[in-house]
């Protein structure tokens, strides 16, 4: 088995970022959770509109592997608990 961060959730709330080969001999993740691989989990993060060379805006996009602790987990893809950037001055 590969060694590899897992993201465990539980409540639909990532609580901890592990790093396990998956093996539940060697360590049990809490029960009732679910362990997503975070390097193929795809999370919703800020992401920077671009406009004439200039941020005008921050809009939530895909990235695969973005997930970390506080995000939410709707059964798809996680979503950050960021607030929304100010643009800058």
């Amino acid at each position: 088995m590969t060694t590899q961060n897992y993201l465990i959730v539980e409540a639909n709330l990532v609580t901890n970022n592990v790093v396990w080969d998956g093996d539940v001999n060697t360590w049990t993740p809490p029960s009732n959770s679910i362990q997503l691989i975070q390097t193929t989990t795809p999370a919703m993060i800020w992401q920077t509109v671009i406009v004439d060379g200039k941020i005008a805006d921050f809009v939530l996009g895909e990235q695969i592997g973005a997930g970390d602790i506080g995000f939410t987990w709707d059964g798809t893809a996680l979503t950050t608990n960021q607030l929304k950037p100010v643009i800058p001055a």
